[in-house]
């Protein structure tokens, strides 16, 4: 098993030489079978492993047992633990989600929060072929496209999955071989889950009567529609480019007359791709929601309108083609005392920042990203504080020695007038340290006599 994930891992370029790893882990057979196999191929790789460990508040006293078998766990192999315990079942209902939504939004914004903390690296979790299975399963019965049935991927942003190509008859051979213990969570066998009831119920019925080999099949499968998605998605973001006129934190405009000339499968992605760059995520928004906007546009005419979901309306005009958020309902004011060495949530704008604090050359900070900067952290007075403008801000943009309004930079930068109040402004007690994805200021920049760098990342 070692040698298969090995190869899967330098194939996919899944962990680097100086990685910080975190694994969630949760006791069961494959985050053991996750964690033992990564242990061993450490003598491979130059990289570092943290167990983190989630207690969803639901099981009880079994599920504090586990809680504590992990813990125990990471003391016996001298690595860095971390846990929480969360109220799933609560969660869910604030948020109308499914009890399984609520729970991997839980654990992945732990993880997420951990993997800030330590540093540069990757988030492992333990999905096998046979979750892969269920999960192509899952999505064909609720209805889905071709990039539903291509499945989970051996990487994701910041997940990976080094052990997705791994059967779990293989997986608990592997265990077993070796010795290492593992919990069994009772829940797993309860039918009260769709997952379950795949895993339990259908999986089964299918081998025994029409395919024994079913979940190598559905593997597969998703590997032949993943190149077919791929190459799609790749040939849609192309045409993507080529169709927006004009394109704003809240604004998408769309040339119609070219929007016409692609073939309707190529339409529906640009639509989406709209959709992702306004709300920043894909969900809630189905399939109808995508026909919806796709019946508008082919109507043509002019301002004509249909609203979509989270304040998202898609609308027509002459020949354009357009996607915006109300802006009645975007210009909320807003401030947060930043979290420094955390992450910062701003729910008016629907994302995050992360800070770090790092000494000089703990880093490369000649990476380019609009959303990433780096300021001299001696510099800063007081606390940091991220919010919109207010009347008479001014700041010092780098590079230069006076002091510009912050009115008048916006003005100069074209910058349209409903974005600006959506634009944060990083600032200390006394000054603004950066226009956040704009420009940042002189008076806090990195100069030779710096010590200790603040690093500040705008995720959206």
């Amino acid at each position: 098993m070692k040698e298969k994930v090995l190869k899967t891992i330098r194939e996919n370029n899944l962990i680097e030489n100086g990685d910080q790893i975190v694994i969630g882990v949760s006791g069961g057979p494959d985050s053991m079978a996750l964690l033992y196999v990564l242990l061993d191929i450490m003598c491979d790789i130059d990289f570092n492993i943290h167990i983190a460990h989630v207690n969803h508040g639901v099981r009880g006293k079994e599920a504090l047992e586990d809680e504590k078998f992990v813990e125990n766990l990471a003391k016996k192999l001298n690595l860095p633990y971390y846990s929480k315990t969360v109220n799933m079942e609560e969660y869910a209902k604030k948020e109308g989600l499914s009890s399984e939504e609520a729970g991997r939004k839980l654990r992945y914004d732990f993880f997420r929060e951990i993997l800030s903390k330590v540093g540069r690296g990757k988030i492992a979790v333990a999905h096998n072929k046979n979750d892969q299975g269920e999960t192509l399963l899952m999505r064909f019965f609720r209805g889905t496209g071709i990039d539903g049935l291509k499945g989970m991927e051996y990487i994701n942003g910041d997940i990976i999955r080094p052990i997705l190509g791994i059967e779990r008859k293989e997986i608990e051979k592997y265990l077993s071989d070796r010795n290492i213990e593992s919990r069994l969570d009772r829940t797993n066998l309860e039918t009260i889950y769709n997952r379950n009831k795949i895993r339990l119920e259908l999986i089964p019925y299918i081998e025994k009567n029409f395919n024994p080999n079913i979940i190598d099949t559905l593997w597969r499968t998703s590997n032949l529609v993943s190149t077919d998605s791929d190459f799609l998605e790749e040939y849609s973001q192309k045409i993507y480019k080529e169709l927006v006129k004009k394109k704003s934190n809240n604004s998408i405009i769309l040339d119609g007359a070219v929007f016409f000339k692609e073939h309707k499968s190529i339409q529906q992605r640009v639509i989406r791709n709209c959709i992702l760059d306004i709300n920043g995520s894909l969900q809630g928004f189905t399939g109808k929601h995508v026909s919806d906007v796709l019946t508008l546009f082919l109507e043509r005419g002019t301002g004509k309108s249909i609203d979509l979901i989270n304040n998202i309306v898609a609308k027509t005009s002459y020949d354009d083609f357009i996607i915006e958020k109300r802006k009645d309902m975007d210009n909320k004011d807003f401030s947060y005392k930043i979290e420094i060495e955390g992450i910062t949530y701003i729910d008016e704008l629907g994302c995050k920042l992360i800070t770090k604090v790092l000494p000089i050359g703990g880093i490369n900070i000649n990476k380019k990203d609009r959303f990433i900067k780096y300021f001299d952290y001696d510099k800063i007075k007081g606390g940091l504080y991220i919010r919109n403008r207010k009347g008479g801000d001014r700041f010092v943009p780098y590079g230069m020695k006076g002091s510009k309004k912050i009115k008048d930079y916006f003005i100069d930068e074209k910058i349209p007038k409903e974005e600006r109040d959506r634009i944060p402004l990083i600032t200390d007690k006394e000054n603004i340290l950066w226009v956040v994805g704009w420009r940042s200021s002189d008076l806090y920049k990195i100069t030779a006599d710096t010590k200790n760098i603040l690093l500040v990342n705008l995720v959206k």
